[in-house]
């Protein structure tokens, strides 16, 4: 079947860029740069759609459901790579956030040709994840009408998983098939149809805020605060260590000595040093409060002042 590029935006030329190729470098660049800067103006428009998607995230987490991205080429990349971030920054289990991309692991870093064209392997391959209706799935694809996602939104409404759709044309396939659209029409690219430029831009800028805000409302940071961060290599311990001394104000010595007898769970260091408590209090108190640090330490003390 013929399919019709006309009317999508992110295949257009660009009217700044028809003499590319003769172009100094630094003629290139500059324009490259301009057309870039638009991108983070125009997400700013469609930031009431990206809260939306936030709150359904956070409702899915809530419910221990997960978040499954879904997309092809450089949109499933973006996914894939949004995901594998949660584990590391947040201490999300790596079922959490995950990705799914046409094509499979291969296509991370390999052009798979044609697999992005059934939407069937959409659906096949979050059957294989075993999708479940307190699951959320958002489908990624710059142009918005690429089947595999449309199949991957389709088998989550089905089932009755929500569904978020992002998109770099208005009125898109996918956002049609979505509970939360979130589409940004950022113009052609300076290369046409190299989606892999502003589109990819903007799509890394949303799942940014997608799931770092969603994850703050999961309890995973303190002011601002990776509270969460899994000190699994030297760097990620000494950054620990630096969290806790920046929570409480100790000294360096104490808060690797308070790390190391809870196991470098930094929150609950946190909340022994602040509210001079132990150990099994302390994750007491963050339990009843969901895991926000924030919350156990109002809790606590709200509890000690009726006494």
């Amino acid at each position: 079947m013929m399919v019709n590029l006309s009317n999508i935006v992110t295949e257009k030329q660009n009217e700044r860029t028809l003499n590319l190729d003769s172009m100094s470098y630094l003629e290139a660049l500059k324009i490259m740069n301009e057309e870039d800067q638009k991108v983070p103006l125009i997400v700013k428009e469609v930031i009431p759609d990206i809260e939306k998607a936030v709150k359904l995230v956070v409702e899915a987490f809530n419910n221990d459901g997960r978040l499954i991205y879904a997309g092809a080429g450089t949109s499933g990349r973006l996914g894939v790579l949004d995901a594998a971030e949660c584990p590391p920054t947040f201490g999300t289990s790596k079922h959490m956030v995950r990705g799914v991309i046409a094509g499979g692991k291969e296509a991370v870093t390999n052009a798979i040709e044609g697999a992005e064209d059934s939407e069937l392997m959409g659906i096949k391959d979050l059957k294989d994840i075993s999708l479940k209706s307190k699951d959320i799935v958002i489908g990624l694809a710059a142009s918005g009408r690429t089947p595999y996602v449309k199949g991957c939104l389709k088998y989550a409404n089905e089932i009755g998983a929500a569904t978020v759709a992002i998109s770099c044309n208005k009125n898109s396939e996918i956002g049609l098939l979505s509970d939360v659209p979130i589409e940004v029409s950022l113009g052609p690219e300076i290369l046409t149809g190299s989606t892999r430029l502003k589109a990819g831009t903007a799509q890394k800028l949303i799942l940014n805020m997608i799931s770092t805000v969603s994850m703050i409302g999961i309890g995973k940071v303190y002011g601002n605060l990776m509270v969460d961060v899994q000190p699994t290599n030297e760097k990620l311990r000494e950054r620990a260590i630096q969290i806790v001394q920046s929570s409480t104000g100790i000294t360096r010595s104490m808060a690797q000595s308070i790390l190391q007898s809870s196991n470098y769970d930094v929150k609950i260091a946190i909340i022994c040093i602040l509210l001079d408590i132990d150990q099994s209090t302390a994750i007491n108190e963050l339990n009843a409060s969901k895991n926000h640090v924030r919350k156990a330490i109002e809790n606590y003390k709200n509890k000690e002042e009726v006494k």
